[in-house]
């Protein structure tokens, strides 16, 4: 019989609730609630949350209803990052909120639409995913009547725009310009790694799309169980089950597999920060910080085997015909709206072409920006069918 999981002692360098740093907006606490659970609840009922169903990571969402959508990948990671900081003695909550989050800025049809959306912006600052997810968080959403955003906490804030390590080197993006005002009245330290927290939602984040990138194209038919055998991590474990359950069929063999190789690439993560936390003597969130590398993090072998799996997964899925189509399709629906709301941003919303008045020109293509990022792939297509297509006139 199994032993029983035993959650570890909370660990020296994780965050705590009660020494937050706070929000930037000042306000009484929860009686029911940590800072960080409270966050995770903001984050929760936040209208772009919502919109992260029909929000897709490969597939459109009308092409089947069992693909990945970023509502249902934000779900993975934080399952994924819950249970990883938990078992490393970190503080779940803030992994957890910090997971839920990271996507909230992504525009309608995946990789295809974040690809067009940066090039349309190009003459007027960029686009960057992860600086329209702060955006999101601490402008776009109103929901109180005090101020703009969700008044976040600190640490969310940081982990939200540097889970990936620092972010210094970017700040002279001009699609950085909002990201760099906000800090320079409330210090993010954006040249600091960020909690461990952060850290590991990045981590779950890698674990969550790499394998159910393989999931998603087993099930679609872009690739077949027997041309995974000889890819690094999947394929070992592939021969795993078949030697192990050779009565299982396809749909079980891939499941099984693609659930060994979940755990496996935690074991990995655990493993791997336990002994740099151990080389490093970190005690505190702020040693953390200061490390100079990523505390949580694959070990040098399994980033090896990652990067041949996602070798695979170029080759054989994200750049496959199928794909591609619905990638030129999508960079179309978008570059066409987008120049559209340039021209005439009257034919926008009433809210999206009030916010776009008394602006010059890239303050004006940051508002079709966020109106275009914050749709739903269903609302892209039926807007740019409305907009473009005569016969949606009858």
């Amino acid at each position: 019989m199994s032993t029983p999981f035993q959650p570890p002692a909370r660990a020296a360098y994780a965050e705590t609730p009660t020494a937050s740093r706070g929000r930037q907006h000042p306000g009484p606490e929860s009686r029911t609630r940590t800072p960080f659970a409270r966050d995770r609840d903001r984050i929760i009922h936040a209208t772009a949350f919502r919109r992260l169903k029909e929000k897709t990571q490969v597939f459109v969402a009308h092409e089947g209803d069992h693909y990945r959508t970023r509502l249902t990948h934000s779900l993975e990671v934080a399952q994924i990052a819950r249970s990883l900081s938990t078992a490393l003695g970190l503080d779940n909550d803030l992994a957890e909120t910090i997971a839920l989050a990271h996507d909230l800025g992504h525009p309608p049809f995946g990789h295809a639409g974040e690809d067009q959306i940066d090039e349309s912006m190009k003459p007027f600052g960029g686009f960057d995913h992860n600086v329209q997810t702060f955006r999101v968080v601490a402008k776009l959403e109103h929901r109180y009547p005090d101020y703009e955003g969700l008044n976040l906490t600190w640490e969310t804030l940081e982990g939200i725009i540097k889970h990936n390590g620092p972010v210094t080197e970017k700040l002279s993006r001009p699609s950085w310009n909002m990201v760099r005002q906000f800090d320079a009245s409330y210090d993010l330290k954006l040249g600091t790694w960020a909690s461990a927290e952060a850290q590991v939602a990045a981590v779950a984040d890698d674990i969550a799309y790499n394998n159910h990138d393989v999931d998603d194209g087993l099930q679609a038919g872009l690739f077949q169980l027997n041309e995974l055998l000889d890819v690094p991590l999947i394929g070992p474990i592939l021969h795993g089950v078949r030697s192990e359950r050779p009565d299982l069929d396809d749909r079980l063999t891939r499941l099984e597999a693609v659930r060994r190789m979940i755990g496996a690439m935690i074991d990995d993560v655990m493993g791997e920060t336990l002994r740099r936390a151990r080389d490093s003597g970190v005690a505190s969130p702020d040693d953390v910080r200061a490390l100079g590398h990523a505390l949580v993090a694959f070990s040098p072998d399994m980033n090896e085997d990652l990067a041949r799996l996602r070798a695979f997964l170029m080759e054989r899925m994200y750049r496959h015909w199928k794909v591609n189509r619905t990638r030129s399709q999508a960079r179309r629906i978008i570059a066409e709206m987008f120049s559209l709301f340039m021209s005439e941003p009257e034919v926008m919303p009433t809210e999206w072409f009030a916010r776009s008045q008394n602006r010059d020109e890239i303050g004006r293509a940051r508002v079709v920006c966020d109106y275009i990022a914050g749709m739903t792939d269903r609302y892209a297509i039926e807007e740019h069918r409305k907009l473009f297509q005569l016969e949606a006139w009858s």
